[in-house]
């Protein structure tokens, strides 16, 4: 087991963002259990320089977002934010600036080429939920929670609704922003905002399973059909057919379809060279 060498201030147990590797899978875990891991500056900045950094090391294959303590990410730190109220702009430079970054966070992970993974131990809320949606997948303990509450506050979430209206149907997008409340586990697994529902005291090793059948994939393969996928759902069908098609001639070339179609064939396992 290895540190991946992202930020040696943040990767330390003081750090905001703490990081490990190991047999290909690199978790990452929020780190500010005392204020529930909510994204502030150094939180979005740590993962997104995180995440960028796993999108070039060879050793990560699959990355495990996880938290400490009882609180997954209660999303952005209003406090931070409320204080920027007596800027002479009542604050809307730096709103600008925090919702810019949270969305080059939220967006680095979707266009990272390795496979990122939600593990998902408590409440994940408003931006919180957000990231467990901008996730490829989300694995959550039976006791997780989820919401997109800030109508209760007078904050419609509009940005957390960017990534939940793209992951459940607009029925169920529309209740959790509208209403606010919290969904439990198992109605996030049924809505589809989770894959997997584990106990609490199973959720690592049910993640980490999942990450393990992943990592033994070929990582360009996954790469390939990772950017494929979100780039063909916002095309027209027809677009997206020429699109695919053109991906799949492309992959059928690449000397890892070659190697696993060949393996396939002969009855033995394929080895990989990530090409």
């Amino acid at each position: 087991m290895a540190m991946l060498n992202i930020n040696p201030d943040q990767t330390d147990d003081s750090g905001v963002l703490l990081a490990e590797t190991s047999a290909g899978i690199t978790t990452l875990t929020l780190n500010r259990p005392q204020v529930r891991n909510c994204l502030s500056e150094a939180m979005l900045d740590s993962v997104t320089e995180a995440i960028g950094h796993c999108a070039k090391a060879p050793e990560c294959r699959v990355v495990i977002l996880a938290a400490n303590g009882p609180a997954f990410s209660s999303g952005h730190d209003m406090k931070q934010m409320t204080a920027r109220r007596t800027d002479a702009d009542r604050g809307r430079v730096y709103f600008e600036d925090i919702m810019a970054r949270c969305s080059t966070m939220m967006q680095s992970i979707v266009r990272c080429p390795k496979p990122v993974i939600a593990q998902v131990q408590g409440v994940a809320a408003a931006a919180g939920c957000q990231l467990v949606a901008s996730c490829d997948l989300a694995v959550a303990s039976e006791a997780a929670t989820f919401c997109t509450p800030g109508v209760h506050i007078g904050l419609f979430c509009s940005t957390p609704m960017v990534a939940l209206s793209r992951n459940v149907s607009r029925k169920h997008a529309m209740e959790m922003l509208l209403v606010g409340d919290m969904v439990s586990a198992a109605d996030a697994l049924r809505m589809g905002l989770v894959n997997a529902v584990a106990v609490p005291e199973k959720l690592g090793e049910v993640t980490r399973e999942m990450a393990a059948t992943i990592a033994s994939k070929s990582s360009h393969t996954l790469a390939v059909g990772k950017e494929a996928f979100y780039r063909q759902l916002e095309m027209p069908l027809g677009e997206a057919y020429d699109y695919a098609s053109q991906v799949m001639v492309e992959n059928m070339l690449a000397r890892d379809a070659k190697e696993g179609i060949d393996a396939f064939i002969e009855k033995r396992s394929p080895d990989w060279q990530d090409r």
